[in-house]
């Protein structure tokens, strides 16, 4: 029987019915994950990501967490699936990776555990969680600075190794992470929290089996992945067919070098492929953008702007093409760092969406700004214990062609949220004294741009170290059609006060003291359209 014969015998109900059951429980893996979690990086902000593969590694869905973490879940998957051969996988095995270059990872802090799902000694699918611990070694507390050099200072990197054997955890693998970080106690609590999470996704799609026949479900899984594509390439027919070309910088090299990101869209034969050629040499500091969180951004940015309801699925990724020649800011290679991706991240969702808008007009966005990170580490006195608070601040959304942007939120494939004053306050020896809108600096026009967010930190340990990494500081986000740039982004020392100082946007391990406060300003959206129009 043909896969036509197949499909025209498949009810579209039951297709959907499957699709929705799919997607469930990714999202109850995610509930389990975040419940269970010991940090609260996953605890309260959610950055963390569930997904569920068939047995050939296709995406059947993700969470509705982070979209950047589909890079590092679909990597992760290929890597298991390619370094361990079917007959070799047990019943209750699960892996674990986190290697930017061999292990399918996008940044070390994200790590990924991968969990093969079989019935009646059938391979069926993958169950995988993406989970960024706050803190895996290194030479920066946080695992996370934009001045890092290589890969090697960036933290413990683990290729795929089995993290749990026949339903058994190895808690030497886990030992080994916990010894690698500052916090220990909260890498074998949330690793455990995510071996919890992959096993709900081994037992509901093995239910599902169950219930449909593992042929049948794959038989509709197919169903679910045609019905995807063909509903992404019917919005490509809408757009003009041709080629579009955008440009967006990252913030300059302390000498002025210019770190360009070039897109070049092409739109022919029912695809969207995206050609990176021409942008800028990968760098010597953290700011590079690995292949698989190139790709995630693309498919968010994509997802976004032309079909925001569709399903993420494998259906709709095999829709796009990506050429990124190696060596490049978009897909550096060994041993370039790539710790601060996500910063460089939503200015390359600019690049990509700045060529959409070309093509499709009437989805016009103009720039963002995006989060930007800062990690505080010191002794906490309230329990002699040391801490790490690695934190993310959401920066706002550009303006469209017929809305205003949105304040303070991530922009495309950035999703956790802001970590709310209460838990924080709790968790760490620190106070939250301002925490507000920036008014005036979304970029005016027709439509505004979004306005970042203002908040202040004051530490009340002794002493603590912190480490900066920001974007859009120098090279605003631009308007478009007329639209005014939004405002950059500042990190301010002690603010309203004789000793204040504007810090460096990249920065690591400055010393701070009791009392002292840090203004974190995020940067915020362009406007659309000239004013008054």
């Amino acid at each position: 029987m043909t896969p036509a014969d197949t499909a025209a015998e498949l009810d579209p109900i039951t297709t959907e019915v499957i699709g929705s059951a799919l997607f469930a429980i990714t999202e109850e893996m995610s509930s389990a994950l975040m419940r269970t979690a010991y940090s609260p990086n996953i605890r309260e902000r959610g950055d963390c990501s569930t997904g569920l593969f068939d047995a050939q590694g296709h995406v059947l869905a993700q969470s509705q967490r982070l979209p950047l973490h589909m890079g590092s879940l679909l990597g992760s998957v290929r890597s298991v699936h390619e370094r361990y051969p079917v007959e070799t996988l047990r019943f209750g095995d699960m892996f674990v990776a986190n290697d930017p270059y061999h292990g399918g990872g996008s940044h070390l802090p994200d790590v990924n555990v991968v969990a093969p799902i079989f019935l009646h000694d059938r391979l069926i699918g993958y169950a995988a969680s993406t989970a960024h611990h706050s803190d895996v070694g290194g030479m920066v507390a946080g695992s996370e600075s934009a001045d890092c050099r290589e890969v090697f200072q960036e933290g413990l990197r683990l290729p795929p190794v089995k993290l749990v054997g026949s339903g058994r955890v190895q808690e030497d693998v886990i030992a080994i992470v916990a010894l690698n970080s500052r916090v220990p106690v909260d890498r074998g609590g949330d690793l455990h929290a995510q071996i919890a999470a992959n096993r709900i996704g081994q037992q509901r799609l093995a239910a599902l089996a169950e219930r449909y026949g593992t042929d049948r479900l794959q038989d509709y899984v197919d169903d679910l992945l045609r019905a995807t594509e063909r509903r992404i390439r019917a919005r490509y027919a809408e757009i003009e067919p041709g080629a579009y070309e955008h440009d967006e910088y990252l913030d300059p090299l302390a000498d002025g070098t210019p770190l360009r990101i070039h897109v070049r869209l092409q739109v022919r034969d029912g695809r969207l492929v995206f050609d990176f050629t021409g942008s800028s040499p990968q760098l010597p500091y953290a700011r590079n953008i690995p292949s698989y969180a190139l790709a995630a951004t693309a498919f968010c940015v994509v997802k976004t702007l032309l079909d925001p309801a569709i399903a993420t699925n494998d259906g709709f990724y095999r829709s796009i093409e990506i050429i990124a020649p190696e060596g490049t800011i978009v897909n550096p290679v060994e041993p370039a760092p790539v710790g601060a991706r996500a910063l460089s991240c939503g200015v390359l969702a600019d690049a990509i969406a700045g060529a959409l808008s070309l093509a499709a007009p009437d989805r016009m966005v103009a720039g963002s700004g995006p989060h930007q990170l800062v990690v505080f580490a010191g002794l906490d006195e309230r329990t002699d214990d040391y801490f790490v608070n690695y934190e993310t601040i959401a920066g706002a959304l550009g303006a469209t062609a017929t809305h205003d942007g949105l304040d303070a939120v991530r922009i495309y494939a950035s999703g956790a949220a802001n970590l709310p004053v209460e838990a924080l306050e709790h968790a760490f020896p620190l106070r939250v004294e301002r925490y507000e809108l920036r008014d005036g600096s979304g970029g005016g026009g027709a439509h505004r741009g979004g306005r970042g967010i203002r908040r202040d930190y004051r530490l009340l340990a002794e002493t603590a170290r912190l480490s900066l990494t920001g974007e859009r500081h120098i090279e605003p986000a631009r308007g478009t059609r007329g639209g005014a740039d939004g405002a950059p982004g500042h990190f301010v020392l002690n603010p309203d006060r004789v000793q204040e100082a504007e810090l460096p946007r990249i920065a690591r391990d400055i010393v701070l003291h009791a009392g002292d406060v840090l203004r974190v300003e995020t940067p915020g959206g362009a406007g659309h359209g000239e004013a008054g129009r």
